[in-house]
């Protein structure tokens, strides 16, 4: 049985800087002593997008006072954990940088073993964390960076069942937001404005429904909306709101045939699970909730649970990492060598084939 753990977490994959100190019991039980996440709308928002180089300089501006409020709130020194885990990809590699030399310092100072943390498994594993969740289950992760199905059997266990061929969704939310001229981040606006619109009034391409592969592709999507605001323009209120009700239920009809795909093919590969089947949404797309309750709805269809942490665990966080840190200490896994390099790119199933069409943002994983 493993031991009582406790381990200091660091995040600095794209624009969020944040730190946090959690415990595993023996029983694999988790407690959340500290969480601290430092927000870089406002630096970003004016450009309308993550930029890298000003990501990476408020993270080195914030990252050492945030751990020093972790370990403060969670009333602990560094004497007091067992292990530093950082996040060391993929991202955007200034950022990286940043918090992985940062934790490879305290690690060498208090002479703590170091876990370099692939981002993904952070999020593959935050089920386990707020739910007790058992292996196997599958993970939809969903974000402006990832959209990506995986079939998660254990620590360092994942295969990666679909991937975006092009833009990951929560990027097809923001650039659908930026070319109608709503605010950043666009993924809450479209919602907004979605909630007043009507559904009906465009009929956006479902990309790839119908196709036996679980991939997704949101590119043509973003194009067809494009096309439809400057066949109206100017465009109105009413137009917006309509056309992002309508982008949203295309979305919706799309995720319903490819996760209703993969959650059928879990089925048959799990026929004899032990329990519930389990379907876990992450990523800050999770938060929609037309997204959330077409999902809900289809897990209550196949005979799955529909688990998706607090909003706060699914988007960017250090409890994630640390938690990572932590499953892999538990079962003995090695920590890592303070050479350890961070990644831009770096697959949580290592053996998947790289995609042509992969977007650039995308392309981190």
């Amino acid at each position: 049985m493993a031991p009582f753990l406790r381990i200091l977490g660091i995040e600095t994959s794209c624009d969020e800087t944040a730190a946090a100190v959690v415990e595993r019991d023996a029983e694999g039980r988790s407690n959340v002593l500290s969480d601290v996440v430092l927000s870089q709308l406002d630096e970003h928002s004016a450009y309308g997008g993550v930029v890298p180089e000003i990501a990476a300089r408020a993270h080195i501006e914030a990252l050492d006072t945030l751990i020093e409020e972790a370990l403060q709130r969670a009333n602990v020194s560094l004497a007091d954990v067992d292990a530093i885990a950082a996040t060391s990809g993929p991202g955007l590699i200034g950022g990286l940088l940043v918090g992985l030399m940062t934790g490879k310092a305290i690690a060498r100072a208090a002479g703590k073993p170091l876990y370099a943390v692939n981002h993904l498994e952070g999020h593959a594993l935050t089920a386990r964390l707020t739910d007790g969740l058992s292996f196997p289950y599958l993970m939809l992760l969903v974000s402006g960076g990832h959209t990506q199905l995986i079939l998660v059997r254990g620590i360092g266990q994942y295969k990666r069942w679909g991937t975006t061929i092009d833009d990951a969704l929560g990027e097809a939310f923001d650039k659908t937001a930026k070319l109608l001229g709503l605010p950043y981040p666009g993924g809450p606006e479209v919602e907004k404005a979605a909630k007043s619109g009507n559904p009906d009034r465009f009929s956006f391409p479902r990309p790839l429904v119908g196709e036996a592969r679980l991939d997704f592709s949101f590119s043509g999507l973003k194009t067809a909306v494009r096309q439809a605001a400057t066949e109206i323009a100017p465009v109105s209120a009413q137009d917006i709101a309509d056309i992002c009700a309508s982008f949203q239920k295309a979305i919706s009809r799309t995720l319903k045939d490819r996760i209703g795909r993969g959650l059928q093919r879990f089925k048959t590969e799990f026929p004899d699970i032990e329990g519930q089947p389990a379907l876990v949404v992450a990523g800050g797309v999770a938060a929609n909730q037309e997204v959330r309750g077409t999902l809900q709805a289809l897990c209550g269809t196949h005979g799955f649970r529909f688990i998706a942490p607090p909003l706060r665990l699914c988007t960017d966080n250090a409890v994630m990492i640390a938690w990572a840190g932590l499953e892999r200490m538990a079962i003995g896994v090695a920590p890592d060598d303070l050479d350890v390099q961070p990644r831009s790119r770096w697959p949580l199933d290592s053996n998947a084939e790289a995609l042509v069409n992969y977007g650039k943002r995308g392309a981190k994983a």
